[in-house]
């Protein structure tokens, strides 16, 4: 069982930067993969960013690629999503989740323990 607590997120002008934090709880953090989410008003929740257990490999959605960088601290059971150069479309909620999934994966259905999410808006 993982419990997983966002934060982070707030109000920043187009261009700005912001680090989400996703605290985790439990003695297996480093055995999951990790991904982080966001789901705008009227919209169906998509993947951002993923990282693997040993914090190595990690894989990005096309819309965020160059701008947003996905890191872990095993030590601190916490992942990271580092966001540069927002925009305006980068407005939602973030989520982060885990998976037991023996790699990194963009799909939502294979992620098994999730946040409550973190609101971040980009004002143009």
């Amino acid at each position: 069982q993982v419990q997983l607590v966002e934060s982070g997120g707030g109000l920043v002008q187009a261009g700005g930067s912001l680090r989400l934090s996703c605290a985790a709880s439990g003695r297996t953090f480093g055995s999951y993969q990790m991904g982080w989410f966001r789901q705008a008003p009227g919209k169906e929740r998509e993947f951002v960013a993923a990282i693997n257990w040993g914090g190595i490999t990690t894989r990005y959605a096309d819309s965020v690629k160059g701008r947003f960088t996905i890191s872990r601290d095993n030590a601190k059971n916490t992942v990271y999503l580092q966001m540069n150069s927002l925009k305006p479309e980068d407005t939602a909620v973030y989520y982060c989740a885990a998976t037991s999934f023996p790699s990194i994966t963009a799909l939502i259905s294979r992620y098994t323990y999730w946040g409550q999410g973190t609101q971040v808006t980009v004002s143009s």
